[in-house]
């Protein structure tokens, strides 16, 4: 009975991670990029414990015992979300594998799905919290419309001039493991030694993907399945909760079998 009591709470703590990640899935179920995650359980350690023996029995057979649930992962869903039109031409949506690898204050790299991008103050296009991407494009002043096809190549259109000013390339980043990759917040991933070899492309090469101008690339969250398995969660969480109780209830009948 003791036992029950631990592997009640362990139940109890693994379903409320259950409830945290379904709850923040839900909370971002609008932020464009964002990738939903997903908790896989697995059983803890086993204890082993020898039964009482009949007379006859000659030699001790041992039971393995479980010591209930605990959380394995807490990994993201890299799904494609959907591609809803945002009619900005600096709004870019990734269909296909790729990130935008961008700089960060100290020098290194992060990757995003968030293609909503800006000119910051010094001409660079770069992400809406003004991290500049990787290979840095530079907006002329001059330039009146900036125009992105497929393949990632950038120009610019400018006043009088029929040709368009050819302005950089935009590069897009893979790698051999997503679900290796680490969330930072801001729609941000960091990688690790688990998300495996880095690929580096263009757009529409090896699986990168393609970009689509005036788009931004919805949520993957779907809110009917999050609402099952936040029910689901929640019933767990009754059910290990009444173990407890159970549990508690019987070692009070021990303890009253003197009176």
């Amino acid at each position: 009975m003791i036992d029950a009591l631990y592997i009640g709470a362990m139940g109890m703590q693994a379903q409320q991670l259950n409830v945290d990640v379904v709850a923040n899935n839900l909370a971002n179920v609008n932020t464009s990029g964002f990738k939903k995650s997903r908790v896989t359980f697995q059983d803890a350690y086993y204890r082993a414990m020898n039964p009482t023996l009949s007379s006859n029995e000659s030699t001790e057979s041992t039971i393995m015992l479980g010591m209930g649930a605990m959380v394995s992962s807490n990994s993201k869903s890299f799904t494609q979300g959907e591609m809803k039109a945002t009619e900005s031409p600096l709004d870019f949506a990734i269909q296909g594998n790729g990130f935008f690898e961008v700089l960060m204050p100290d020098g290194t790299s992060a990757y995003t799905r968030f293609g909503s991008l800006k000119v910051n103050e010094s001409g660079m296009l770069s992400t809406s919290k003004g991290y500049e991407l990787k290979n840095q494009i530079e907006i002329p002043s001059d330039v009146l419309e900036v125009v992105v096809d497929s393949t990632g190549k950038v120009s610019g259109k400018v006043a009088n001039e029929e040709k368009l000013l050819e302005l950089g390339q935009i590069e897009l980043t893979s790698f051999a493991s997503l679900e290796g990759l680490v969330p930072s917040g801001d729609n941000l991933y960091l990688a690790t030694d688990a998300s495996g070899q880095k690929n580096v492309g263009l757009p529409t090469e090896n699986g990168l993907g393609s970009i689509a101008q005036g788009y931004l690339e919805s949520s993957n969250v779907k809110l009917a399945e999050e609402m099952v398995n936040l029910v689901l969660a929640q019933r767990a969480y009754e059910l290990n909760a009444k173990i407890i109780q159970t549990s508690d209830e019987m070692l009070s009948i021990s303890n009253n079998l003197r009176r």
